[in-house]
Formats: C-alpha cells, structure tokens, sequence
C-alpha cells in the first residue's frame, strides 16, 4: 500500500538538480535496508552529474564498545560535517537514527547548536519519521531545521478529528495499545480498578490529543496511517467482491454457503489486484501492473522551534502517474532553510559556480563535479553560471569583452552620412562639374584647332565618358540594393573601358599620322577619323559583350558578409561570378598598357598638335592606380574596400581629365591667342616639342 521507493530516489535527484547540488553527503543506517540504499543511490547521482563527498554509515546500535570505534564515527561522519563546501545531506533510516545523528554530533562538538558549519540542508527519507516519544523528547530537532522531507502522500479524511477528540482509552476496556499510548504521551497512569489509588500520575479523564505539541501527536492523519486506512478499505472491498461472486462461488462448491473461514488468504489476491475504489478524501485508490498502489509523497519542509517542537510544511508533491510537469512540483518561496542561511538558496558545490564568461576545466585526479574556471576562448561566450562549455555567438551577433553575452552586430556599408562618404561624394561630385565645364569649353570653342586636333568626336567622347566615370563611383555609396549592385561593376567596367578606348583611339590616330609620307593625302584624313572610330566601338563593344554576358548568366546581388568582421556585417554586392569579374577588370588593365605603350612611343613625334606626351603622363597615372588598387582591394573588408574602390575610380579618372585637357583648357582660356594654326605651331615647337624636334 506504500508507494514504491524508487519514485522516492527519483524526486531526490530531482530536487538536487532543481536547486543545482553537485557535491552532497549520503549517510544511512548501518544494516540491509541502508545498504541497499546506498547501492541503489550512488550510480544514480554519478549519472546525474552529482558528485559524494562523503558516504558514511549511523550504526544501528546506541553504544560503542571501544575506543577505536568511536574515533572511527567522528572521522567518517562528523569530520566531513565541517567541509563548508558541502551544505546538503541525503539520510536514509528511521526514527531512532536522528538520535544516533545528535548524539554524534553532541560527541563531536557539544556546542554543535551554535556551530554553523554544522548547519546543514537535510534531505530526509520517509522512512526517518519525526516525532518526539519516549526517549526522542529529550532531543534537540533544531539541528534538522529548514529540513526537507519526503513523506508518504496522504490527505484529509473528514471525521478523523472527531473521532480524536472523543477518545477516552483509559475509562474502556477496548484497546489495550491505546491505553499505552495515551499513558506515554500525557504522561500519567491510567486508573486500575484493582490497584489502591496511590499515584499523582493518575490520568484524569480530561486529557485530550489537540492539547499536545505538534511533534508529539498530529491531529491531522500522516502517510503512514492513510496508507493503513486505504489498506483496510481495499481489504472490505476485496472481500465485498469476493462474496458478491455468488454465481461462481456457488458453481464450484455445489450451492454450498460459504463463510469468511472457508477462503484462504491467497484467494483474496486476484480481487485486491482490480480493486478500484474512491476513498472518504475522495481519492482513487487503485494497483498497477506491479501490484503497487498508484500513489507518490508529499515533499515536506520541517521548521523547528525553541521549545522543542516542529511544524511540518507542505511545500511540495511527487506523483510519478501525473503527466508532463505535474510529476515534480516544489514550491521554492514557501521553503525555510537554515537560519545561518539568511533564507538564501545554499549552494552545495565542490566549488563555486564558473561566472559567466568562464568555462569548466576538470581538475586532474579529483572527481568530475570540482573544477577550475578559466576565461572563455576568443570568439566564444558562456552567458550562465556553471557552465561546461563556451559556445559562438551567432553569425549576426559577436562576443562581448567579458565574453558573458553577444552584441548585435551593426550593418556595415560606406554611407553618405558618415564624412568619409560625404568626402568622396563632394569629391565625385566636383570633378563631375569640372568635366561637364571643360566639356563645355570644348563645344563652345569647337572650331578653334587645338579642339578640333586628334578627333574632336573623341574629344567630346572621352569627356563624356570621364563624366560619367566620376558619377558612377556614387553608386558605391549607401547600402547596397539589387538596382544598384546590378549596376555598380557592369557600369564602371563599360564606362572606363569606352575611356580607355577613346585614349588608345587618339594615340593610335597620332602614331599612325606620322606612317603615311603624305601628309595630305586622304588616306590620312581616313587614319585621323575612321581608325579611331573604329577603335572606340570595337573595343567598347568587346567589354559591353562581356558585362552581357556576366549579367545574364550570374549578375551581381546584395549579399551581408556575417564572416569576415568580428564586430560588423558587411553589408556588399556579391560579384555573382568571381571570374566574369576578373575578366572584365583584366580586359580593361589590358586596354591600359596598350594606350600606355603606343603613348609612349609616340610621345616624341614632331606635330604641332601631338598630345600623345600628355596621354603617357595620365596612362602612367591610371596604371599605377590600378595596380596599387588590386593588393588593396583584395587586403581590405567592408566600407573601406568600397572606399579604395571609388579612389581608385576618382583618381584615375582625374589623372586622366587633367594630364590630357589640362594643356588645352590653358590655351583656350588663359591663352586664346595662341590657339590659331599659325603661332600654336611656333608655340608647340618651343614649348612642348623642345630640342629633339630640331
């Protein structure tokens, strides 16, 4: 009728790691039961992650007959009392085992009342009954203060406290063992009718049970006895449905009556076994497959008091036939521990928990619950107490300094609000005013022959182009969208290519000039025009077929880059196809170093309008930035590998404005009278070709 006792190591492992004790003491009985116990016990922590600190034996006896003996019970129970660390302690054993505990601490250390290293939690079993009989009321239960005990579940019965409070065993002759117990509990003598009237003691026949302490009699019925009442109800039932089989009963004895003497105790079985009954509490009381009642405990707190008597609180309940959560209840803020607690949660730890930001390192040839706690490795965190392992962070977030949290990570993109996309943007901005006035000189001086020199179209090109270079660089600012990572790299590689190709044009149509012997015949008139042309679209088409290409197969899309900065997310176009990329970046390098080689060695070739020395200056100006952009780009993360990108784009866009239209705008603008055929021949000749023209 009891419950089953491994419910009751369950809801001990349970309430270990409900509170997070990992180094706690097991003391038991010394005889079969605690044996038992501690083998069942012991595997069942380790597996839990609970380490012993100590294992000790109560002997089932109240004297020591050596000295040894004695020595042996202080150094295996009461020494390891002192270990602060260890501040609970699981007791298996019966009532006459708290004695035994007392007087082991009493021998040890009188004044263990006041020692608070003493002070423990105690986790008590339901065998170990507290009440205060016989020898028990001399004892001090202070020790086992704020204690938490497991009891067998029991529950209101209506009539039980009347039925208390009109017991009168002394003044009836119907129970013996009530007589005994009320002279034990009040203290006196029932009266004998026999016997001269010679003792005070006499019990007076206004005793009553609700007038003693607590500890010594409860009014309210405990596990024990609710567990005997449930027996002797399922015993009626039993027997009710074993008489009520008539028609069976009557089958196998030939219509012969049966009396309670008939029937054999082991007959009685199979009817207790499907007994289903609801008690007075109105309770279900039934057996499982085990032929075990399904019932758990009540988990009891017990407070204790100066004048020697304790109060039993319910603070919680263990029902393995509950479903879900309902298995395991405890209600924490109704517990009172110790009083050197300061009603604090104790830890019962091999050591302190590791804060966060640590982790756990076993300590060699200790057991598994002690540890050191060392700081958690770069790019880990731990964010609780006691933990094994630091773990990452996730991919948009990153470790804190103290390695307890992650931070968000912050979007990172060059933006037209921070000064260094304000900076590149005014830059971009005034360069692009520059070149549309330049552009404009060029259109309003158009029949002068400094503009009308090497292919005015060219001209017109290439300022449009270089134009349209320093716009595009803005679309590398701001967080990059689908439009503008779509546009970004086909843009820039199309609109730099057709500039280079108009360079390449110009300096192809003065280094060709000076191959034809007559100069001017029409087979030059075509080199100075058609060639160049020719050279603009054929080169500018093979880069647009290619950024086609790269568009329609694999184009570029906005993608976050959660890897590459510990404390940002960049956010960045994806190329899509990493090769189309580079193709495009190589075709346009090697439109650059042929400009560059054909410039330079025409740059001494006697005209009078060969800007071919100025093109090699701003070819040399565009390679060296692009070569230096290369190493960077690919060394760099984030905004500022965008910011590399439109410097380069700015820079050598400018090389190219001024190291060519520089030398014209002067002789538009500030020397107008030289540009006439006749004086800008003689100035050419003195002022650009110098002596090796001679």
């Amino acid at each position: 009728m009891a419950p089953n006792e491994a419910h009751q190591y369950t809801g001990i492992m349970q309430l270990l790691l409900q509170f997070g004790w990992t180094w706690v003491g097991l003391l038991a009985v010394d005889n079969d039961s605690g044996e038992h116990f501690l083998k069942t016990m012991e595997p069942l922590l380790s597996k839990n992650g609970i380490c012993l600190a100590l294992t000790g034996r109560i002997p089932n006896r109240a004297d020591w007959n050596t000295l040894g003996d004695f020595n042996d019970l202080l150094s295996n129970i009461y020494l390891p009392f002192t270990d602060r660390k260890c501040n609970t302690f699981i007791l298996y054993g019966e009532s006459r085992t708290l004695v035994r505990l007392i007087i082991l601490m009493f021998l040890g250390d009188s004044g263990y009342k006041n020692n608070t290293s003493l002070r423990k939690v105690w986790i008590i079993t339901a065998q170990v009954d507290f009440t205060l009989t016989g020898v028990q009321r001399g004892c001090d239960f202070q020790f086992f203060h704020g204690a938490i005990s497991f009891s067998i579940h029991s529950n209101y019965l209506k009539g039980f406290q009347k039925f208390l409070q009109i017991l009168k065993p002394c003044y009836t002759e119907e129970n013996q063992f009530l007589k005994d117990f009320w002279e034990q509990v009040f203290d006196c003598l029932c009266p004998d009718p026999r016997a001269p009237e010679e003792f005070n003691e006499a019990c007076t026949g206004e005793e009553k049970l609700e007038h003693l302490p607590e500890p010594f009699f409860e009014m309210h019925i405990t596990g024990h006895s609710y567990s005997i009442y449930n027996a002797v109800y399922a015993i009626g039932y039993a027997l009710h449905y074993m008489y009520s089989s008539r028609s069976s009963l009557r089958a196998t004895g030939h219509g012969k009556i049966f009396e309670l003497q008939d029937f054999q105790p082991w007959q009685l079985h199979p009817f207790l076994h499907s007994i289903l009954f609801n008690n007075s509490a109105g309770e279900l009381v039934s057996f499982n497959g085990n032929k075990e009642v399904e019932s758990g405990f009540d988990i009891i707190n017990l407070v204790t008091f100066p004048n020697k008597s304790f109060k039993r609180l319910k603070i919680g309940s263990l029902d393995p036939d509950s479903l879900g959560s309902n298995k395991f209840i405890i209600h924490e803020d109704m517990i009172v521990w110790q009083r050197n607690l300061n009603q604090m949660v104790p830890l019962s730890l091999c050591n302190d928990y590791c804060y966060p930001g640590y982790q756990k390192k076993k300590r060699e040839g200790e057991k598994f619950c002690c540890y050191d706690c060392v700081p958690c490795p770069e790019g880990k965190i731990s964010d609780q107490k006691g933990m094994d392992d630091c773990f990452k962070c996730p991919e948009d977030q990153y470790p804190s300094k103290e390695h307890d949290r992650c931070i968000p990570k912050k979007i990172s993109f060059l933006s037209y609000e921070e000064p260094l996309g304000i900076g590149l943007a005014l830059v971009a901005i005034t360069f692009s005013l520059v070149t549309a006035l330049v552009l404009g000189t060029f259109i309003k001086h158009k029949n002068t022959p400094i503009v009308k020199a090497n292919n005015r179209d060219i001209t017109y090109t290439l300022l449009v182009a270089l134009l349209l270079c320093f716009l595009s660089s803005l679309l590398f600012l701001g967080q990059p969208r689908k439009v503008s990572c779509f546009l970004q790299q086909s843009a820039f590689g199309i609109i730099f290519s057709v500039a280079i190709s108009c360079v390449l044009g110009k300096t192809m149509t003065v280094f060709l000039a000076f191959m034809v012997t007559k100069p001017g015949s029409c087979t030059r008139k075509w080199l100075g025009k058609r060639l160049a042309n020719s050279i603009v679209l054929f080169c500018s088409i093979i880069q647009v077929g290619i950024c086609t290409i790269w568009l329609g197969t694999s184009p570029p899309f906005p993608n976050f880059d959660k890897q590459s900065m510990a404390e940002e997310i960049i956010a960045e176009c994806n190329e899509g196809s990493v090769v189309l990329f580079y193709i495009v970046l190589g075709y346009m390098g090697l439109l650059s170093i042929i400009s560059l080689t054909v410039a330079f060695f025409a740059r001494k070739l006697p005209d009078s309008f060969n800007e071919a020395k100025f093109i090699t200056f701003s070819m040399l100006i565009f390679c060296s930035v692009w070569l230096t952009f290369v190493p960077t780009y690919l060394s760099t993360k984030g905004k500022y590998m965008v910011a590399m990108e439109i410097f380069s784009i700015l820079a050598s866009s400018t090389g190219l404005l001024v190291c060519i239209f520089s030398p014209k705008c002067y002789l538009i603008l500030l020397r107008p009278e030289l540009n006439k055929r006749e004086q800008l021949i003689s100035w050419t000749h003195s002022r650009i070709s110098g002596p090796s023209y001679k």
